[in-house]
């Protein structure tokens, strides 16, 4: 397809959250294709994204860190509808934002006459209780041009909630980087060492601990886990970058610990944000990977999980079923049921047969989802934004 619109893909951040990976993998992906793209973010210029780019990239300098979370999302959008001013503006034919904060500087922007076409991509949908927050979220999915979801779950509620009819294009998993995760046993035994592993079964979670991350019931499983016979299992907990402050929510998980039998640092390691390139790594050193959100815009590293042939544990929500199938390619277990999960924690520890059936079920489900596919999905629609002329 010859795609002559200069694209802009914009976020809040360019730490290694869910949102800021998939712009990073998006703009690449459509750079690939012979789009023009540049990656616009709030971060800091000197530092740039969490990894290299193949793309142009704008860094705007953020703000400092306000107090409450009203106060950062408002100072967030000033900074970047600054950022994004006219002269920027005009540079590009659509600006592409993958965030509330995102949208409402480039919606304002575009208010002050900008040319471009305003696309949002919904990952999902916060629970402000603010009415400023509220208010601000609503118009970021209103305002916009065009809105895309990343799943049909998240498309419905979009249609129901909003009246905004989206449309869906997944995200995608670069393979190559995760397949190699476990081809170097030096590595593994490195990273295994750094967290004192041992010959314990490590589970992998990757994104904090946060409320939908469904945290507080991983915990709860892995002591109810812990009694039960079978090798002694390990929690590592990779990554926790958040804009929004879950500290109380984290204080609390953490200081449950005792209650249920186990260790900070011993049964429960905090891995923290890793180097991107590190990343991988941390798949081939896991036995399984576990992830009960009970709520998701999609799942990303659930699909970079597979590519790594980790037996994955997750929720049974919608969203993951999506493109999971229970004991085909995943096991999905109750959402928020701690003795459900353990079960499944336990069945991926214990079964090697249902271990090498997910593993290549996962696999294969994992080599459907490309960023290209996801890139030219894209272009379809930025086409009909934005038509060829000759």
């Amino acid at each position: 397809m010859n795609l002559t619109a200069r694209i802009a893909i914009a976020t809040y951040s360019v730490r290694p959250r869910g949102g800021a990976v998939h712009s990073v993998e998006l703009a690449e992906a459509l750079a690939a294709e012979g789009v023009d793209v540049t990656l616009v973010a709030l971060g800091d210029p000197a530092e740039g994204f969490f990894r290299p780019t193949s793309v142009p990239v704008h860094i705007v300098e953020a703000p400092p860190r306000a107090g409450t979370l009203t106060e950062r999302v408002f100072s967030h959008i000033d900074a970047l509808e600054s950022g994004l001013g006219a002269d920027l503006a005009d540079r590009f034919d659509i600006v592409h934002t993958q965030d509330c904060i995102s949208a409402r500087a480039a919606a304002r922007v575009r208010g002050r006459g900008a040319g471009f076409r305003l696309f949002r991509t919904v990952h999902h949908i916060d629970d402000f209780t603010t009415p400023a927050l509220i208010e601000c979220q609503d118009a970021a999915i209103t305002e916009p041009d065009r809105v895309l979801a990343v799943s049909e779950p998240w498309r419905r509620r979009l249609l129901d909630d909003y009246g905004v009819n989206a449309a869906v294009v997944t995200n995608g998993v670069r393979v190559e980087r995760f397949a190699g995760a476990a081809r170097s046993a030096e590595e593994r035994g490195t990273l295994r060492s750094r967290i004192n592993a041992g010959e314990r079964h490590v589970y992998l979670t990757v994104g904090g601990i946060e409320p939908r991350k469904g945290s507080r019931y991983l915990v709860e499983a892995l002591g109810l886990l812990k009694v039960m016979p079978g090798p002694r299992p390990m929690l590592a907990v990779v990554g926790g970058h958040s804009f929004q402050d879950y500290q109380a929510y984290r204080d609390e998980v953490l200081g449950s610990l005792d209650s249920h039998g186990l260790r900070l640092g011993d049964d429960l390691v905090l891995v923290g944000t890793v180097p991107d390139a590190e990343l991988p790594g941390w798949f081939g050193a896991a036995d399984s990977f576990v992830f009960p959100s009970i709520s998701e815009g999609w799942g990303l590293v659930v699909l970079e999980a597979l590519a790594a042939g980790l037996p994955v544990v997750a929720s049974d929500i919608e969203v993951f079923r999506e493109f999971l199938t229970h004991d085909v390619d995943a096991v999905l277990t109750g959402a928020a049921d701690p003795a459900s999960l353990a079960a499944g924690m336990a069945r991926v520890r214990d079964d090697p047969e249902l271990v090498r059936r997910l593993r290549s079920a996962g696999a294969a489900t994992a080599d459907r989802y490309s960023w290209a596919s996801t890139a030219r999905r894209h272009m379809e629609l930025y086409a009909e934004a934005h038509p060829t002329r000759d």
